[in-house]
């Protein structure tokens, strides 16, 4: 039997186990070779000169060689492991420790490069579409050609060649290290000894519950309405931090087998087959899988959690650019607006003017507050509510308007109560009767305060009795244009662009399409990262399912000459994958929430439709390794007999 023969039939024997490793080692070669390829594509000029997009890309390239990196490494570990037995018959046959070495080496070199070459062909087809796909999310109207790029080509050579030694590296260390006796024994040393739950390991379990909890609701007074400094927000952010994540830590390695503890003591010990297949096994190596386990939930969070934040901005581009702009054009100079409107009417366009003068002032507004509102005064805009479109308001009457999600974070406002009006030389009382989230001034004017609308001879009193000091120059005028055909509005926008009218003037769609290119492409780069990681730690944690089928070969052949069917094993199985994935799947999504509701406000105008959205598609991408890992359970159970 000649070496060439043992590599190509281990090669063959050993490609049954690790296809979903060659699958994602071509996924991620295919992945980095496209995001390369866009660095040099000339079609991403228009990107990159607009929001530095090539720059990005660059950046979520490195960090994609970091995960596929730790991914291949840690797939290696397990590998080598698995064929500790094989390594140490080599030995027992005479093949020296560098001979075993060269025909590992041989087998890997085959099956890397191999992949590596399929991986390349895939990306240089797929890159088209990756640039397609971006190009739509960016609202981009350009057209996208086939490119190869003889650098991206060379740059992933040398990526996955320096990995490749990498591993090779971790292969001889692990050849000189072991001896054979070590060799035989890699495979058989258990997880985690089955002991009795301990008072200290119940302590840990309700310790990591706790922390946890400690962490969300943290989370969920961060931006409650309390006055907080930029030193105490950085320190309560980090306080979060490592309290959720110890607490998943000690969740992994106590809470799990408490709890599974108490619905076993539950049970008083009289469990059925399908129970002891899942509950049983699942409470003892969750906790040797603790850090590994807490690594993959904490960067899924991570992920998820960003993927929401950038969608939640992306889908909420249009309701937040006429919550900010009132209208669709906005100008602070009147001589700015007649010349855009002049456009507007030579190209026949129908249009409606709006004329605001706001006019500043301190408001008491103490008895609407809390009391975590740091300032004496709410600094405010006022304007009449004869500027106000469907308001007309009493005299003593007062609504605030522009009160929307960030603000309400902010500031907490009743919708009823006392306030008092401070003018220079005297106060107005007043009396709030209602709040509302649309605004009526751009944040130029607002600086970020609701706008109080108050009845015309108020209006007129507090003009007279201005405090010099608050006003925000000689001139506060707002002019509103709101082009009457919605058809329309885009040939406006032209107008709009081409004038390149002085600041500051503002336009709806202008916001809109810059919110959602920037965010757009963080969507598109953490989407993919995020995509790269969720398969690499499904991988890995399928690769730990494999090891825990093959050690546990020996009792499914007892059970099944027990009389148990395989179908009786397999519903066991499948309850023990739904905790196996399910239980990291849930804590990530849970961690991912509660991060995302805490500041979600910030990033746009909804939360739950992106946020679900992103985590639906997750947990479907997600669950197709644990029917994977059931699958593979069910091939093993039919050969155990």
């Amino acid at each position: 039997m000649s070496l060439r023969y043992i590599i190509f039939r281990n090669l063959r024997k050993n490609l049954k186990s690790y296809y979903l490793y060659v699958f994602a080692l071509i996924f991620s070669v295919a992945l980095y070779f496209s995001f390369v390829t866009l660095q040099y594509d000339p079609s991403m000029d228009e990107v990159a000169a607009s929001t530095k997009g090539a720059a990005a890309i660059g950046a979520s390239s490195v960090l994609l060689i970091v995960i596929v990196g730790i991914f291949l490494l840690y797939a290696n570990t397990i590998f080598i492991k698995r064929r500790s037995k094989e390594i140490g018959l080599f030995q027992l046959i005479g093949l020296t420790k560098g001979r075993i070495f060269g025909i590992l080496s041989a087998e890997n070199c085959i099956l890397y490069f191999g992949s590596m070459a399929v991986g390349v062909l895939i990306g240089f087809h797929s890159s088209k579409l990756v640039l397609m796909i971006l190009f739509k999310i960016l609202g981009i109207d350009a057209i996208t050609k086939l490119y190869f790029s003889p650098m991206a080509l060379v740059q992933t050579l040398i990526v996955f060649a320096v990995l490749y030694l990498l591993i090779m590296l971790m292969n001889y260390a692990f050849i000189k290290a072991q001896s054979i006796l070590s060799l035989f024994r890699v495979t058989a040393k258990a997880e985690q000894q089955v002991q009795k739950m301990s008072a200290g390991q119940m302590i840990i379990g309700i310790l990591g519950i706790a922390l946890i909890v400690f962490g969300y609701v943290l989370s969920a007074r961060m931006f409650s309405g309390e006055a907080l400094d930029m030193q105490q927000l950085m320190y309560m952010m980090l306080m979060i931090l490592f309290s959720v994540i110890l607490g998943t830590y000690l969740f992994y390695k106590g809470s799990v087998s408490f709890l599974f503890n108490l619905i076993r003591k539950s049970k008083n010990g009289y469990l059925s087959i399908h129970e002891v297949l899942s509950l049983s096994s699942i409470m003892f190596r969750m906790k040797s899988n603790a850090l590994l386990l807490t690594i993959i939930t904490t960067v899924s969070a991570l992920a998820i959690g960003m993927l929401s934040l950038s969608y939640i901005s992306y889908y909420s581009a249009e309701s937040q650019a006429k919550e900010s702009l009132p209208e669709d054009f906005s100008f602070a100079q009147a001589d700015v607006k007649n010349r855009f409107v002049a456009e507007l009417e030579n190209k026949q366009i129908p249009y409606e003017e709006k004329h605001r003068q706001p006019v500043y002032i301190d408001i008491d507004a103490k008895e609407v507050m809390d009391d975590s509102f740091p300032e004496e005064f709410l600094f405010s805009s006022v304007v009449s509510d004869s500027m106000v479109d469907d308001i007309d308001l009493k005299p003593g009457e007062v609504i605030f308007m522009g009160y929307g999600s960030a603000i309400q974070q902010m500031i907490t406002i009743q919708e009823k109560g006392p306030i008092v009006l401070h003018g220079s030389k005297q106060t107005i009382d007043q009396q709030l009767i209602g709040t509302t989230k649309k605004g009526i001034l751009p944040v130029y004017y607002t600086k970020g305060t609701p706008v109080a609308v108050v009845d015309e001879t108020v209006y007129q009193q507090l003009q007279k009795d201005l405090d010099p000091k608050l006003q925000e120059g000689e001139s506060t005028d707002y002019y509103g244009v709101r082009i009457i055909n919605e058809d329309q509005a885009e040939k406006a926008y032209a107008i709009f662009e081409e004038q390149q009218l002085e600041a500051p003037s503002f336009s709806q769609i202008e916001f809109r399409n810059n919110q959602r290119t920037n965010m757009g492409l963080i969507m598109f780069i953490v989407g993919f990262l995020g995509l790269t990681f969720l398969i690499t730690s499904g991988c890995i944690l399928y690769f730990k399912q494999m090891n825990e089928s093959e050690e546990e070969k020996p009792s499914y052949t007892i059970l099944r000459k027990l009389g148990f069917t395989q179908g009786n094993l397999l519903k066991g199985i499948q309850f023990k994958q739904v905790f196996n994935f399910g239980i990291p799947l849930v804590v990530g999504l849970s961690h991912s929430y509660f991060a995302v509701k805490s500041g979600w406000f910030f990033f746009g105008t909804e939360l739950m439709t992106p946020t679900v959205i992103v985590m639906i598609v997750y947990t479907l991408l997600y669950s197709i390794f644990g029917l994977l890992s059931v699958w593979y359970y069910k091939r093993v159970i039919k050969e155990a007999l």
